[in-house]
């Protein structure tokens, strides 16, 4: 029985520690400035005369 309960605790603490990786990358991703959106490569544009 004691087997039983070693593995069943190894399985409990090895989820938690898997969520607390998978909260801390989250509140890191999270913590980074956003990237401003602007086009590397930009085209211009033709006239267009009426």
């Amino acid at each position: 029985m004691s087997r039983l309960l070693a593995a069943a605790l190894t399985v409990v603490v090895a989820a938690l520690l898997a969520l607390g990786a998978a909260l801390g990358i989250v509140a890191l991703l999270e913590a980074t400035p956003e990237q401003p959106n602007t086009p590397l490569i930009t085209y211009e544009q033709p006239d267009q005369g009426s």
